[in-house]
């Protein structure tokens, strides 16, 4: 559980890095799951619904930059999703009626891995209200030399940056004189998580070092927010996502600021894909150390 210092800490910074939410096995247990996903990999030589890779994949060097809905691919990042210690400190800064919004493993092999460009994920999915999350656990150390998360403090109080280009969304802070100044890293060990404010500015840099990084995200929602944009295609789907808590018809509404990802993206797919139609990298190294 948080200590209200930690509370308001995520309150005030719109992130936290909390050290040793999963025990030594549970990591050991993530790990071999995960490698067996890379090895499987080498089978496929394109982006699939399963695997997202590389540029530079091959079956001779599998590199694997994204397992898409991991929490449906295999029972340990599943039982993660639903993980007690999670979830508790998930119920702290959003509440207790808790709503999975979807999950992901982003992976930066060694000396390898994409960038993640500047962005809000709220951007992505806007609500009727911003009590929405995403949990990074940490498979492996997180670290600036392999690409840990970098966060702008404060920003999620912020507005809501331009995110398209030439008239589309483009997933990615797109205004000219954006430059990423003020950001921190996460610097969390394997077993810790990290967590972020859906409105947080956030990015990653590529993995410069010998050691891969790979964070496992899960994003939460409270139970009163409900999507804007996201479809919801059956009520039955949608309240099967409620991980804590009960269904509810009426969503709760706040005065917080919006830019709707339309028109869509040129390209479809991941982030990495809807961020290729940028010129250039707005992702700039940060100096180590963490706040809380």
């Amino acid at each position: 559980m948080l200590s209200q210092e930690q509370i308001d800490y995520y309150h005030t910074n719109g992130y936290l890095g909390v050290e040793g939410v999963l025990s030594h096995e549970e990591v050991e247990e993530l790990r071999r799951v995960t490698d067996a996903f890379v090895e499987a990999s080498r089978q496929v030589t394109e982006t699939t619904d399963v695997f997202d890779l590389e540029p530079g994949h091959t079956p001779e060097n599998p590199q694997l930059r994204r397992l898409v809905n991991p929490s449906g691919s295999h029972d340990v990042y599943a039982r993660g999703l639903r993980h007690r210690n999670i979830l508790d400190i998930t119920a702290q800064l959003i509440g207790p009626g808790i709503r999975t919004n979807g999950d992901k493993l982003n992976m930066k092999s060694a000396e390898v891995g994409s960038p993640v460009e500047w962005h809000q994920d709220w951007a992505f999915y806007p609500h009727t209200n911003d009590d929405l999350l995403a949990v990074g656990v940490a498979i492996d150390d997180m670290t600036i030399e392999n690409g840990c998360l970098l966060v702008i403090p404060g920003s999620h109080k912020g507005r809501i940056h331009d995110h398209h280009l030439n008239g589309r969304f483009a997933g990615a802070v797109t205004e000219p004189d954006f430059t990423g100044e003020g950001a921190v890293p996460i610097e969390i060990r394997a077993g810790g998580i990290s967590i972020h404010h859906v409105r947080t500015l956030h990015a990653s840099a590529p993995n410069k070092s010998g050691k891969p990084r790979r964070l496992l995200l899960y994003m939460y929602c409270a139970v009163d927010a409900f999507p804007l944009v996201q479809p919801i295609v059956t009520w039955e789907e949608f309240n099967g996502k409620i991980l804590r808590g009960e269904p509810t018809r009426e969503p709760r509404m706040v005065d917080a600021p919006v830019r709707l990802p339309l028109p869509p993206a040129e390209r479809s797919g991941s982030i990495y894909e809807i961020q290729t139609v940028l010129e250039e990298s707005k992702v700039t190294p940060v100096e180590a150390g963490i706040g809380i």
